[in-house]
């Protein structure tokens, strides 16, 4: 069920031409179009917002087909992210879907018939569960490589806000493929989004999936039609998206239309030339992605202004896809000292951890930190391993402020 070791396995299956899903070919044509590492990625800025909520300046930064959340915006709403302020991370466009008349088509070899199809009812008719987790881009924090780390990545420019918590309702993914039929030689489950295909490179990639074990599968993941106890919004997945905690937000499929149950591996162009490692410290055809690295954000924008001399409280959220959060070390003066944040309220299945520090600052220009620890000793670094597409960005982030 790790992240990492699936992908490796799918890699070697796939070199080995035991995969099936996403050919040579398509690949080679793909990386010479623009170069491996340097492949123009899915969902970058590149038109208007093709977003169906409102993206108020004061709620989101708006980066072409994606939107990420203001961490201002943030202070004082709670644990989890109300939709109106989360994130939004289209490839295409949001498709507006007709929860009446969708459906769900599980098919594949790894079924022991042939299709069953699922209307929302039916879903809804099965056992429910309510489950905290976050959805994360793989590529949140890109922007400080180059900010920060003077380097060059491609792909959208997120700072940290590519990233919520929420309260999802749905069925357990294990339910409708027990329904469905699960055959004992089934190994890996792929989710299909209904959004538009997506192209790179002159070809067509197809919709949007990305295959997981059937370990997985049978583990944690969900099918999702509400979320915070409303039904989902159109743009983050109407009527039902896939939530898979721990994996990278490529994972979540959005707009669920089909899932492929298959007694064979699978590959997609979601786990062969997008997300993955590349750059002069990975494999040439680069490394298989790990889990979600761990990160902290205060609630404020770079640039905010404090009184001079008056005690404020700091506050901010660290996460972890590796577990809780144990500690959290923040610093006023650039990384000179260091003190450790209070932790306060709930904390509902450890998705992340809010925190607060007194601070009465003096006039003029500081830097903000942040460092976090999770409870199995993965602590934020001073840099990251630069990547060319900009992925896993964990180190500590660096946030200008000024007290007058």
């Amino acid at each position: 069920m790790n992240e990492r070791e699936y992908d490796e396995r799918r890699l070697r299956d796939f070199t080995a031409g035991r995969a099936r899903g996403f050919s040579r070919r398509d690949l080679l044509v793909l990386a010479a179009a623009a170069g491996v590492g340097a492949t123009a990625l899915p969902g970058s800025a590149r038109a208007a917002s093709p977003i169906v909520k409102p993206l108020p300046p004061a709620l989101f930064r708006a980066l072409g087909t994606n939107a990420e959340t203001r961490w201002s915006s943030l202070k004082d709403v709670g644990y989890y992210v109300p939709a109106d302020r989360f994130f939004v991370r289209n490839h295409t466009t949001t498709p507006i879907i007709d929860a009446a008349t969708w459906s769900l088509s599980v098919f594949g070899s790894g079924l022991r018939g042939g299709p069953v199809s699922f209307s929302l009812a039916d879903l809804k008719r099965l056992p429910g569960v309510t489950v905290p987790a976050a959805v994360e881009c793989a590529g949140n924090g890109r922007s400080y490589f180059t900010s920060q780390q003077g380097q060059t990545v491609s792909g959208t420019a997120w700072t940290l806000g590519a990233v919520g918590v929420a309260k999802w309702r749905g069925v357990r993914l294990s339910t409708v493929l027990r329904r469905a039929g699960l055959s004992r030689h089934a190994v890996d489950v792929q989710p299909i989004g209904l959004d538009a295909n997506f192209v790179s490179g002159g070809v067509d990639l197809g919709p949007v999936r990305r295959p997981f074990p059937l370990e997985k599968a049978l583990d944690d993941v969900i099918l999702a039609y509400g979320m915070n106890g409303e039904d989902l919004p159109a743009d983050h997945g109407h009527p039902v998206r896939v939530i898979v905690p721990g994996w990278a937000g490529i994972a979540s499929i959005k707009w669920v239309g089909s899932i492929e149950v298959s007694s064979e591996p699978l590959f997609s162009p979601w786990n062969t030339q997008f997300y993955r490692l590349f750059g002069d410290s990975y494999p040439a055809a680069g490394q298989p992605f790990d889990s979600q690295v761990v990160k902290s954000a205060f609630e404020l924008d770079a640039g905010a202004v404090f009184e001079a001399g008056r005690r404020t409280v700091l506050t901010g959220r660290s996460w972890s896809a590796h577990g809780p959060i144990r500690k959290v070390e923040v610093s006023t003066d650039g990384g000179a000292t260091w003190r450790r944040a209070r932790f306060y309220g709930a904390t509902p299945g450890g998705v992340w951890q809010r925190w607060e520090l007194d601070w009465k600052p003096g006039a003029g220009a500081h830097e903000l930190l942040a460092r976090a620890t999770d409870v199995h000793g993965n602590t934020q670094p001073d840099a990251t391993v630069h990547n060319t597409l900009g992925y896993l960005f964990d180190a500590v982030v660096r946030v200008p402020v000024t007290a007058t």
